[in-house]
């Protein structure tokens, strides 16, 4: 693996899957005991919403929901 002109690599398909970096998943380079680690911050934006707020699927439709909630 090289880095670009510009400062990039890519970082192996198999290691995105495992560790989860998917686009707009914030990273960090932490240098330790002589080492660079790229270290996940916290996911992608999308994950960081849901799990900030929740996420509930429902098996209903939204005319469905809406039907319980009115009395």
């Amino acid at each position: 693996m090289r880095v670009t002109e510009r400062g990039q690599v890519t970082i192996p398909k198999s290691i995105r899957e495992r560790f989860g970096f998917e686009p707009e998943t914030e990273v960090e380079f932490v240098v330790q005991e002589g080492a660079v680690l790229l270290v996940h911050r916290g996911g992608a934006r999308r994950e960081a919403v849901q799990r900030l707020y929740g996420r509930k699927v429902f098996d209903a439709t939204t005319d469905e929901l809406m039907k319980l909630l009115r009395p």
